[in-house]
């Protein structure tokens, strides 16, 4: 899928960014939780190889009249949709969704277990970057318990050779996580120490209610991703955030628009993997 971003990646820098593999196909985006990027970023990668694009939003459907996710599913799959883009805030809705479908279903988030695509694109860019994988390090700062781009990123980059150094407060970083090729740090400047990528993760505010954070200040001083930090990390180290950003709290944001910033990279790239991964599910393994 990797290989074929970058063919999709040609697609994309086109005067007509636009090619007829998906065509006659339906892809239906089905998101629960609010989205920007990856929503847009799936209905333009669907819409870019010619398929048409539904957009489920749950707010306004008939699940606000108490209509389970199975009759909802079973209901879209008789208008003949051949494929679903889901976002859930249950750990497994993608899942569900296949099975009460019987199409191939992309998970675009769900709960705090997995976000697939995320971690295909953040691994994309690092290729772009660097070409191989195998032997680099990555850290990922922030809070590390409640991201589901964090557990993804840790799946496939690992599998890729790359050593992930997950760091964060104690009460966000879960001891599960470790294991081969993954190691774990409350120390920030001990796990950018010769980084080829530091990646912020957005600090959830609202989990400050449940107590597992001492204070914003305290967080921004021991955890922020900023110059200084940087400073540790190899000398062409990049950096990453999955988005949204909370500019000046878990990211400075001179560091957010600075040199080492692929952040809006990790955007453009996104639509080409997702037009990769639709192509693969849909199409086939073979390039165009």
């Amino acid at each position: 899928m990797l290989d074929n971003a970058d063919t999709m990646s040609k697609v994309l820098d086109r005067p007509v960014k636009k090619v007829p593999a998906l065509q006659g196909l339906t892809v239906c985006t089905v998101f629960f939780e609010n989205s920007t990027r990856t929503r847009i970023s799936f209905e333009l990668a669907a819409r870019r190889m010619s398929a048409d694009v539904v957009s489920f939003a749950a707010s306004s459907s008939s699940l606000s009249k108490g209509e389970s996710l199975r009759d909802t599913i079973e209901t879209l799959t008789a208008y003949k949709i051949d494929c679903y883009v889901v976002r859930h805030a249950a750990s497994g809705a993608a899942h569900a969704v296949a099975r009460f479908s019987g199409k191939p279903t992309i998970n675009a988030g769900d709960g705090l277990r997995a976000h697939p695509t995320q971690a295909l694109l953040d691994a994309y860019t690092l290729r772009r970057e660097f070409g191989e994988l195998n032997g680099r390090r990555v850290a990922i700062i922030g809070d590390i318990r409640h991201s589901r781009v964090a557990r993804s990123n840790v799946e496939l980059l690992t599998r890729l050779g790359v050593s992930v150094v997950l760091c964060g407060p104690a009460t966000l970083l879960p001891r599960d996580l470790a294991g081969e090729g993954v190691t774990l740090t409350t120390d920030a400047r001990e796990a950018v120490r010769g980084a080829n990528a530091v990646m912020a993760l957005r600090l959830q505010t609202e989990r400050m209610d449940a107590g597992y954070l001492g204070s914003l200040p305290e967080y921004i001083a021991g955890y922020q991703v900023n110059e200084a930090l940087l400073e540790h990390a190899a000398p062409d180290a990049v950096v990453l955030h999955p988005g949204p950003m909370n500019r000046d709290l878990e990211i400075s944001a001179d560091t957010a628009d600075g040199p080492r910033s692929r952040v809006l990279k990790q955007v453009e790239y996104g639509q080409a993997v997702r037009m990769s991964v639709l192509y693969h599910l849909l199409v086939g393994r073979s390039t165009l």
